[in-house]
């Protein structure tokens, strides 16, 4: 929203009626409000212009005084271009507290993302995931290493940030961190986020982050073709340890759910659905969005297996699902048994039900988008890695 009117001008004004100085005050005016402040600067009324609103005469101290005027007016059209910039409402207030420096933000940067993760923890589970606040607190902890590093300091303004501190932040988190170029540009965008925040509650008026520019990279993550998950389905391992993170992992190939919504599967969320057949009806941990998934023979089987499990029986869970950190590290040596070139982690299973499963066997991808609970199917176009195999057929369909 954008001022109808805005005016800034300087006057004299007298102590008392007998003074020949006076104190140079500023007026500003923004939709007929005004507010007014005394410069500090004492003229003489005889060498005083108020049409021009400038001392006048060749006298030592005219020159030095005006200088003074015209460089707070530069200064205060800066600070009204930057608050219509972010189109936010400028008012004579707000630019008479920049003038006073009463606007200086006080809040500083670790102080408010450590609000934000607090915040984000209470609402654990109504709109936020663990995963997602320990996302935000490990770049909050990298920001306040480099921040220590860079300043010495164990936090700074918002009123220190620019560009040319997120490009420090973004190298410290390449070199000293080690982190690789998609891990990087995640934390910048979660530090990014904590800004935008920073923004709205005008704690600052310019955005840093205005030319940053950066680019992922793209990674294809295959799912398992055919032929690849045949082998750990039908392998049997030698400790009861792999069976069962195997048939856990093998689950997920045949209902597309994420380690989370596996670990926490009720019994109450088998359900039987419209065509009289067993159902998933469950909501997403991480974005809470309703899930329906017809079970497959194979997902039933597993299920049947583990009915009478002691963990499923203590939990009242569907399956006894081992942490994700377990799940990925005893997932790396079935794939070793299993003579995989690449490393199973449980996010593949989830991959390999929306190529492999459905979209191979010609499931519309919308539907496939309604199982995996995904908010759009471009979310969805991104699992779609279809198999060499069904290229072929098409083509051939195409000859």
């Amino acid at each position: 929203m954008l001022e109808t009117s805005f005016g800034l001008g300087f006057f004299l004004k007298r102590n008392n009626s007998e003074s020949k100085r006076g104190f140079v005050y500023l007026r500003i005016t923004v939709d007929g409000i005004r507010k007014e402040t005394s410069t500090k600067r004492k003229w003489e009324f005889s060498r005083w212009d108020q049409k021009s609103e400038r001392a006048i005469g060749n006298k030592e101290g005219a020159g030095v005084i005006n200088y003074f005027l015209d460089t707070l007016i530069i200064k205060i059209n800066e600070y009204k271009n930057q608050v219509l910039q972010t189109k936010k409402h400028i008012t004579s207030q707000k630019v008479m507290d920049y003038v006073l420096g009463n606007d200086t933000p006080r809040t500083k940067v670790l102080e408010e993302f450590e609000k934000h993760n607090s915040e984000m923890k209470a609402l654990l589970g109504k709109g936020y995931a663990k995963g997602t606040l320990s996302r935000f607190s490990i770049t909050f902890n990298h920001l306040k290493a480099f921040i220590k590093l860079k300043t010495d300091a164990c936090d700074i303004e918002f009123t220190d940030l620019d560009l040319e501190f997120i490009k420090d932040f973004e190298f410290y988190l390449r070199t000293e961190r080690n982190c690789s170029n998609n891990t990087t540009l995640k934390y910048i965008a979660n530090f990014k986020k904590i800004i935008i925040r920073a923004l709205d509650k005008d704690i600052i008026t310019k955005d840093p982050f205005k030319n940053f520019k950066s680019r992922k990279t793209k990674i294809i993550k295959k799912p398992l073709t055919t032929q690849e998950l045949y082998k750990p389905e039908h392998h049997l391992f030698s400790t009861e340890r792999l069976n069962v993170v195997r048939d856990v992992f093998i689950f997920q190939c045949y209902t597309g759910l994420a380690y989370i919504d596996s670990y926490q599967l009720k019994k109450t969320d088998i359900k039987d659905g419209i065509d009289g057949l067993k159902w998933i009806m469950s909501e997403r941990q991480k974005s809470g969005s309703t899930t329906n998934i017809p079970l497959l023979p194979q997902a039933l089987a597993i299920i049947d297996k583990y009915k009478d499990h002691p963990l499923c029986q203590q939990r009242g869970t569907v399956l006894p699902v081992n942490s994700n950190q377990k799940m990925n590290e005893y997932l790396k040596e079935i794939a070793n048994l299993c003579n995989f070139q690449f490393t199973l982690n449980t996010h593949m299973a989830r991959r390999t039900f929306a190529s492999t499963v459905t979209l191979k066997n010609n499931v519309p991808i919308h539907i496939v988008k309604e199982m995996l609970g995904h908010q759009s199917v471009k979310q969805t176009e991104a699992y779609a890695i279809t198999e060499q195999i069904t290229i072929g057929y098409e083509m051939s369909m195409l000859n």
